[in-house]
């Protein structure tokens, strides 16, 4: 059986965790055997995974006001060894990565993390994950009897073809947790970026916050999340949850617009992986237009405004 973990946010799932189903489903198809989503914090939508590949979807009641990964590890690892799990899915997020290695453990599993690729089981169980910050691939053989895989977001489309299914609610003890929760800050009003398909980026070419509008109205006509390079938030223009990169986060939506951007290669390590790159510098030599698939060479406060008529041209 493959075991896949839904993530949740505000009482609903995650677009992450539609990926991660549709993915165990791939898996469970190779394998011959059933895909069962779990959900822990009773989401809305739960039964909706069903439509994504989930044969049955499990949910366990979870009051605590913050994520426990402790927790979520024994209730997971309870529900894989009640269900026989051979494949237990997680996000490669926060909270996955919190709980994939415990879980290893916990199990005597492997864990093979930030995978991009269904796994070949035609002679034994063989899977790709990205190495040096997504310059490359490795393909990992998986001996153990149980295998724990995160799943690197936007790597593997989510698809509807089923129906939406029951919620079968587990009567399972939650222990008490050992954190104190003080105070919940949460990023409001605008797109998380590992969840964005777009996003539009901003570096020291902006010359001041004062200029941020521009790149926002931009980002606004393309429904896209907002992110910054690290000297920006570092010099206080932006907040630090905005900035990507290799010491910030890592993204990969299918539209990476980088504006003002030089092209550091401590930058592109956090968003090299995006489908398609967007760069708009007055350099060109400016390193970024190597990792480019469209370039723009020109002032940023010509262009851009001029881009954002377009894209409210095209939109109708």
């Amino acid at each position: 059986m493959v075991l896949v973990f839904a993530e949740t946010q505000k009482g609903k799932l995650k677009k992450a965790a539609f990926e991660a189903v549709t993915y165990g489903r791939k898996i469970a198809d190779a394998l011959g055997t059933t895909c069962v989503a779990l959900t822990i914090g009773s989401p809305e939508n739960g039964g909706d995974l069903g439509q994504y590949g989930a044969d049955t979807v499990k949910d366990i009641k979870y009051d605590h006001p913050i994520m426990d990964g402790k927790i979520f590890t024994s209730l997971i690892a309870e529900v894989a060894g009640t269900e026989s799990a051979e494949v237990i899915v997680l996000n490669h997020s926060t909270t996955g990565k919190s709980i994939a290695g415990r879980l290893a453990i916990r199990l005597d599993g492997a864990l093979v993390s930030g995978v991009n690729s269904v796994p070949d089981t035609s002679a034994g169980f063989k899977v790709d994950r990205v190495v040096f910050s997504g310059k490359a691939t490795a393909t990992i053989q998986v001996d153990a009897k149980i295998r724990i895989l995160t799943l690197i977001s936007n790597s593997f489309p989510s698809v509807a073809s089923g129906d939406t299914v029951n919620v079968e609610t587990l009567d399972l003890s939650v222990p008490d947790s050992d954190l104190k929760h003080v105070e919940t800050k949460k990023q409001e009003g605008s797109i998380p970026l590992p969840e964005a398909d777009r996003v539009v980026s901003g570096g020291r070419g902006f010359k001041g916050p004062e200029n941020w509008d521009i790149l926002l109205e931009l980002a606004d006509a393309m429904e896209a999340a907002t992110a910054c390079s690290r000297p920006v938030a570092d010099s206080g223009w932006r907040p630090h949850h905005e900035h990507v990169g290799q010491t910030g986060v890592t993204i990969r939506p299918n539209l990476y617009v980088a504006i003002g951007i030089s092209g550091a290669i401590q930058h592109l390590g956090g968003v090299n992986n995006s489908k398609t790159i967007v760069v708009v510098n007055k350099d060109p030599e400016a390193p970024f237009f190597k990792a480019a698939d469209y370039g723009v060479v020109g002032d940023l406060f010509d262009v851009v405004p001029r881009l954002t008529e377009a894209v409210k041209k095209a939109k109708g």
